[in-house]
């Protein structure tokens, strides 16, 4: 054993260095490897830059440019196009798409993660769901509503189909996590005492985790607002992700952009901080 960097085995051998200070991070080959892959892609990057065929571009004019762009959207900001009222009416409609598809996705989550909770369900219908869920979940919601904007074409029902399938995957996976944490005593206890299914949900798994789904619900909701935002320009659903890319797209107006852009960080700041006040009052 090399004394410069082993020196401790009574607790499952602690690694140290020369120093005799504790090692945070062993070395292995898999650190080695993430470490070589980070590089690579960094040294990529970097030749990329200097190598990538710009044609009749100044790169330092566009730079510039992109700067003064900026300063115009964030600093200059106007609505030119758009009144306050219509205004108000789009961020009612995004906040609607956002709230509509979260409470689907809410109801259809719960009754599949009481399915799929291996502490009162059947163990293989558990798997099965599980694996579907996960398969559902793995797919971008951005994809899922662009799936169903083919198939019911653009328009706030293929967005909110398409955002309702990523929350309802979101969702079970949560719901299911604090079912299964569920002391098993409690539920042995009820079955003993000839507590029928029902009786479970609501007298052991709805008092032991309502506060903690409605937390990671709420949660959700900011979600699906934000994705709300950018499905009214990538699948025409209306609200004022629409205005914004009219005014970025189509009139390249950066004040209204600006502004707009600053409307949607409100909203989003108070959405989040009532989200805070419900995730303290749930503890």
């Amino acid at each position: 054993m090399n004394t410069n960097t082993i020196a401790i085995t009574d607790f499952g051998g602690i690694e140290r260095n020369r120093n005799g200070k504790i090692r945070i991070s062993a070395k292995s080959k898999s650190n080695s490897a993430v470490k070589l892959l980070v590089i690579s892609l960094a040294a990529i990057s970097v030749v990329a830059i200097f190598t990538f065929d710009y044609k009749n571009i100044d790169l330092g004019q566009a730079i510039a440019d992109t700067f003064v762009n900026f300063k115009t959207v964030f600093l200059t900001p106007k609505l030119s196009r758009t009144s306050l009222t219509e205004l108000l009416y789009q961020l009612l409609v995004t906040f609607c798409l956002g709230a509509l598809s979260t409470v689907f996705g809410m109801i259809l989550a719960f009754f599949c993660s009481l399915l799929c909770a291996k502490n009162i369900s059947n163990l293989h219908v558990a798997n099965i769901i599980k694996s579907v869920v996960a398969l559902v979940r793995a797919v971008p919601t951005v994809l899922w509503v662009l799936i169903f904007a083919v198939s019911a074409g653009l328009g706030s029902v293929a967005a909110v189909v398409g955002l309702t399938f990523h929350s309802f995957a979101y969702l079970t996976k949560v719901y299911l996590e604090a079912i299964e944490e569920i002391d098993d005593g409690t539920i042995e206890a009820l079955r003993a005492s000839g507590a029928g299914f029902w009786q479970i949900v609501t007298q052991a798994i709805l008092p032991s985790s309502i506060s903690y789904m409605v937390a990671w619900t709420f949660m959700r909701f900011e979600i699906n607002f934000t994705n709300a935002v950018a499905m009214g320009a990538a699948a025409g659903a209306g609200g004022i992700g629409f205005n914004l890319y009219m005014a970025g797209s189509f009139y390249f107006d950066l004040r209204e952009m600006g502004a707009l852009t600053y409307i949607v960080v409100i909203a989003v700041v108070i959405l989040e901080m009532c989200s805070t006040k419900i995730k303290e009052k749930a503890k």
